[in-house]
């Protein structure tokens, strides 16, 4: 079980919705716990940490600066942060779960997603990238593309182009995708990204009862 921090305490969690937010690389859950009062009612979060020792902070596998990893590596990371769900699911009556990933975060989601690909309401990717596998792209495209929103900057300078237009490909083909750039924002989570992530999970979460996502 990875290590995680809660948006709220246990009492308040009962039919709520579960969002499981994945950090970046070299960072922590603290991170991710400062959209905690931002995102909409109803929507309890869980900020995992990653297991992977990044010089004293976290990630969630070996990762070189032109995005390379070890598929078996992100298989297995992958599968553990499925794990950790599936006991964070155990602890609550929630209506349902759905991902958020920062960078390599993004990475992580998509993974667990193609690994699980009924098992969550929406996801969300921000300033993120896909990592390849052989492997998954053998039961894809998706039978059922799940709400996915993405967020970055066109002039983001840790996602090199390739790994962009990889992710873009990969979106596209698998998912029923929302796609959103933000002029300036950097490598980082933007106010106007937030906002959007919130009118996105308004509509995917809190209304899911009532919309369909097209065939």
């Amino acid at each position: 079980m990875h290590h995680v921090l809660w948006s709220a305490p246990e009492k308040d969690r009962a039919g709520t919705h579960l969002l499981v937010m994945l950090h970046g690389y070299g960072s922590d859950e603290a991170a991710m716990a400062e959209l905690f009062g931002r995102l909409p009612a109803g929507i309890t979060c869980a900020a995992l940490r990653g297991p992977f020792d990044v010089g004293g902070r976290f990630g969630w596998f070996l990762l070189d600066p032109l995005l390379a990893s070890d598929p078996a590596e992100v298989l297995s990371a992958g599968s553990a942060v499925l794990a950790s769900i599936t006991e964070l699911q155990q602890q609550g009556t929630f209506s349902g779960v759905s991902l958020l990933g920062f960078s390599q975060g993004m990475a992580m989601a998509v993974t667990a997603l193609r690994l699980r690909p009924t098992a969550f309401t929406c996801v969300v990717g921000l300033s993120g990238f896909v990592v390849p596998s052989e492997l998954l792209a053998m039961a894809e495209p998706l039978a059922d593309p799940v709400p996915f929103f993405w967020g970055r900057d066109r002039e983001d300078w840790v996602i090199h182009p390739d790994a962009v237009l990889a992710a873009e490909s990969w979106l596209a083909a698998n998912t029923f995708l929302t796609a959103r750039t933000y002029l300036g924002m950097g490598h980082r989570i933007g106010v106007e990204e937030v906002r959007d992530i919130g009118v996105f999970l308004n509509r995917f979460v809190r209304d899911a009862k009532k919309y369909k996502v097209p065939d």
